[in-house]
């Protein structure tokens, strides 16, 4: 995943974030962002901690559309924030960069790094537009466990690894996976009977290979 800094070293990252009259803010746990989501102008990085993209619909179900931690970008150029159905929260204290975007764009600046911060926004952009797309594929599998071996699927090649730590709890899990929180644990539960995962905590183990049946028809 691109890092915002990429290529920049620390004395350059502190001219470029002078340059581009950028705030560092704190959030405490639990508090909402919603006036920054609202804000056409602001681009967000998190220097460190962890926010949540939500969606509540008109019958007060809620969806986690993103997780965002360190080194992620936000703001309504990246997201629909603007409808009232959507809201950010800082699930832990979280400290951010504030950006007015519109100084990247109508800047005359040249330096190096400052064309180096501008490609790296660019390509986040692009892993964004991955990113939704592959969200899409998980919504769209019709049962729970092939949304949770999907989800399974997406954390492991992100991580190149059959070790996955869940950046989140599991109601936070049924939430982002659009499914009801019983229904999810009673399959993870067979999942589990079956020796296709093991579960300590937040760390979930896949022990099943790629060729093997229950991979292949989830497909």
């Amino acid at each position: 995943m691109t890092n915002p800094f990429d290529n920049i070293s620390p004395r350059n990252k502190e001219k470029l974030l002078k340059f581009l009259e950028a705030d560092i803010v704190t959030f405490q746990k639990n508090s909402p962002l919603q006036i920054l989501g609202k804000n056409e102008n602001i681009l967000g990085i998190i220097i460190k901690g962890y926010i949540q993209i939500r969606k509540t619909d008109y019958n007060g179900n809620r969806i986690i559309i993103e997780e965002l931690m360190d080194n992620q970008i936000f703001g309504s150029i990246i997201s629909s924030l603007k409808s009232t159905e959507y809201d950010l929260i800082a699930k832990e204290t979280t400290d951010v960069i504030l950006i007015d975007y519109t100084r990247l764009f109508l800047s005359n600046e040249s330096k190096d790094y400052y064309m180096q911060f501008i490609k790296n926004i660019l390509k986040i952009l692009t892993e964004k537009i991955e990113e939704k797309n592959e969200r899409i594929e998980l919504l769209t599998k019709k049962t729970i466990r092939n949304k949770l071996l999907k989800y399974f699927d997406i954390m492991s090649k992100k991580y190149n690894s059959k070790y996955i730590y869940l950046p989140f709890n599991f109601t936070d899990l049924a939430d982002y996976l659009s499914i009801d929180r019983s229904a999810m644990s009673r399959e993870l539960k067979y999942l589990k009977e079956e020796g296709f995962i093991f579960i300590k905590g937040k760390k979930i183990t896949l022990l099943y290979e790629k060729d093997s049946s229950l991979y292949i028809n989830f497909q």
